[in-house]
């Protein structure tokens, strides 16, 4: 079984699942919150992570999810 939840849940839930199973599971030292990508419409159509053990690739991803993360939404 790939996550241990109940058969319905958010997509957020199911992210943040997946968030944590990279620190957990992975080992990885540095997962931030995913970045929602959108289609045309600005419906979710999958999420973008990244993991890594560096301090500054984190920052560097981070500096691109702030400068993006509304984009294409509302």
């Amino acid at each position: 079984m790939l996550f241990d939840m109940p058969e319905k849940q958010s997509n957020e839930d199911v992210a943040e699942a997946f968030r944590k199973r990279l620190k957990e599971v992975a080992g990885f030292a540095k997962v931030p919150k995913p970045m929602p990508m959108r289609n045309s419409r600005g419906a979710i159509v999958y999420y973008l992570f990244f993991a890594s053990q560096n301090d500054i690739g984190e920052s560097i991803v981070l500096d691109i999810f702030e400068k993006y993360k509304n984009r294409g939404a509302g």
